[in-house]
């Protein structure tokens, strides 16, 4: 299997659970990747993308899960509303969202990621989707997932008191995520 982690605003291949959960899946033998993208400065998806061009060094196929946490998640959108020949495997976001936020500094350097998706191809381009939330994310409201999980359906997995489930909220590790991946 090869999986490919996605950081999100102000983010890095190094924070969070991304080490972690990279390490775990080497371990049983799988490819991982966990692109550094250009945040804050030089943030758009237009450049995004040519990173992941550069440090991602295979075409997504029907053995690829990609992983994306906050803006990451909203990047993954943007990867399964493109044509594809290939359905992926899995799709994963984590603390997803697709409009402002009401933090002007974080809604001006995410303002270019907000759009209007095709639904329908997002999801006829993945075989699964599951999308983890928290019940107390201090960022995202938990409206913002519910409503793309309304669009997409898939697995809705709710985390109690998980904050925005990154390293400040104590996810260095992300042991419910591992098994998703694995399943």
């Amino acid at each position: 299997m090869k999986v490919v982690i996605i950081h999100g605003t102000y983010g890095s291949p190094e924070g969070n659970w991304f080490p972690w959960l990279k390490g775990k899946l080497e371990e049983l033998g799988h490819e991982v990747y966990v692109p550094s993208f250009p945040t804050p400065e030089n943030q758009s998806p237009e450049n995004w993308c040519n990173v992941l061009i550069k440090e991602v060094p295979f075409i997504f196929d029907d053995d690829t899960v990609l992983i994306g946490h906050s803006l990451g998640a909203n990047y993954l959108l943007h990867i399964l509303d493109m044509e594809r020949k290939v359905k992926i495997k899995k799709a994963i976001f984590v603390s997803v969202f697709n409009s402002e936020l009401g933090n002007e500094e974080y809604d001006n350097l995410n303002r270019p990621f907000i759009k209007d998706f095709n639904w329908e191809n997002i999801k006829n381009n993945t075989n699964e989707i599951t999308i983890y939330h928290s019940d107390d994310d201090p960022f995202i409201p938990l409206s913002e997932a519910e409503g793309i999980y309304s669009k997409l359906g898939g697995k809705f997995k709710l985390i109690k008191n998980g904050g925005h489930l990154n390293k400040a909220a104590g996810f260095t590790k992300f042991d419910e995520l591992l098994k998703e991946v694995l399943i």
